[in-house]
């Protein structure tokens, strides 16, 4: 295996920071391993010491990750993970050994990974993962927090967090990974606690080489879907291998064209919902199944013998707990299978809106440009594709205020025909 930076996708400065920053915590911890009863902490603020100056030169506690969706946050911070638990003494980050192929694969018992179950992180998962990491490593250097999608955070979870990087253990570093460092994404209390590091999309070229080398997708197939993914890695994934994918985008592209026209409008609306709920349920379905006859089998149903045909008495609460776990979980997997689609109608608009300005940018949908991109350019003014845009983006917001998808997409729809066909706002 190679490194475990190769992972990052055209992200060669940023690795080079983070190699920087893993080596000098390995010196940081060799010198905290010599100190008989860990008086010294690693973040320590005694003036002049040895462990203070290599920890500002290029290591601290806490990290933010940012970047578009797609660009990586969380390969980055999951291979800086891997980097710090290395235990290579020639290679920091040498993707072979045991530390680092367990934390890539997500096994490593000192690296725990706070993933959102449903719309949000709650504090109770917050408070469970930090008690936990508060321990000495068992295995590893550190105890490494990886919070993923931490704009997910609830107030009351965010502010559990804080808490924790204010205080930190010794032996513990966090790893969070937001969208950005507005504060609608990440608090400006926690940002201002962490080290930022942000990530850029990454060039189709460099996209569509990893679908050649590392999935060995057919090199017309992976430039094209490259060029359509928006800098999404694993979205150019399924669009190269996934037929439905790529229908689904379609059909998302497709609204605009519907909009225009009342017969079509509200069937193309519902459509795109209804396919959204399908994915969800799809995706959700095989996990949800496996996580049932997990639990059901810790209750002691399926068993042979008297009495273990079913689980004991009581634990029907367990069951009615993991039920509501897994409802949020696929209501959170809807509505990202349907920001995914509203992100391409917009960037559509987007393109429609470049040609009609005589812009000279790259187009996020350039297989689109002849057949429907320049009509739109040609037909509706600069300031009717601009309102369509925000559209677009007012139906995004209204599904993160949990309107119900139907309506918002309703309401979008019919902000869209009215700006396309040109027909006035009834007064």
């Amino acid at each position: 295996m190679t490194n475990v930076f190769d992972r990052m996708i055209g992200q060669h400065a940023l690795a080079e920071e983070l190699l920087v920053a893993a080596t000098s915590a390995r010196s940081v911890a060799a010198r905290l391993a010599e100190q008989d009863d860990g008086a010294v902490s690693m973040f320590a603020d005694a003036p002049g010491s040895t462990v203070e100056t290599a920890v500002r030169e290029s290591m601290t506690h806490a990290w933010l990750f940012t970047g578009p969706p797609g660009s990586g946050r969380s390969v980055a911070a999951t291979c800086f993970a891997a980097a710090l638990q290395c235990q290579s003494p020639d290679e920091v980050g040498c993707g072979d050994c045991r530390a680092c192929t367990t934390v890539l694969g997500g096994t490593h018992g000192d690296v725990r990974h706070i993933v959102p179950e449903g719309l949000t992180i709650s504090v109770a998962q917050i408070r469970d993962i930090v008690s936990l990491a508060a321990r000495r490593p068992t295995t590893g250097r550190w105890q490494i927090v990886v919070v993923e999608d931490a704009d997910r955070l609830t107030e009351q979870g965010g502010n559990a967090l804080l808490k924790a990087v204010e205080e930190p253990p010794e032996r513990t570093i966090f790893l969070l990974c937001a969208p950005s460092v507005a504060p609608e994404d990440i608090a400006i209390t926690l940002r201002s606690r962490c080290r930022h590091v942000g990530l850029t999309a990454p060039r189709p070229a460099d996209i569509a080489r990893v679908l050649v080398d590392r999935d060995g997708i057919d090199a017309d197939r992976a430039r094209w879907a490259a060029s359509v993914s928006g800098g999404h890695v694993g979205r150019a994934r399924r669009l190269a291998v996934d037929e439905d994918s790529r229908a689904a985008r379609d059909r998302a592209l497709g609204l605009a064209r519907a909009a225009t026209r009342d017969s079509t409008a509200y069937a193309a609306a519902e459509e795109l919902v209804r396919s959204a709920t399908a994915a969800a349920d799809a995706i959700s379905a095989e996990r949800d199944a496996a996580e049932t006859d997990e639990l059901m089998t810790a209750l002691g149903a399926g068993g042979t013998g008297k009495g273990t045909a079913r689980p004991p008495r009581g634990t029907a609460g367990a069951v009615k707990e993991l039920e509501k776990r897994q409802k949020s979980r696929r209501t959170r997997t809807m509505r990202d299978v349907l920001d995914r689609a509203l992100v391409d109608l917009a960037a559509l608009f987007r393109d429609a809106l470049a040609l009609s300005m005589g812009a000279h940018v790259a187009l996020m949908h350039p297989d689109k440009a002849d057949e429907l991109t320049a009509r739109m350019a040609d037909y509706a003014s600069p300031d009717r594709l601009l309102r369509c845009i925000e559209a677009v983006l007012d139906c995004r917001e209204a599904l993160e205020m949990n309107v119900k998808p139907k309506f918002a997409v309703d309401a979008m729809v019919v902000r869209i025909g009215r700006e396309l066909s040109g027909r006035r706002e009834p007064v």
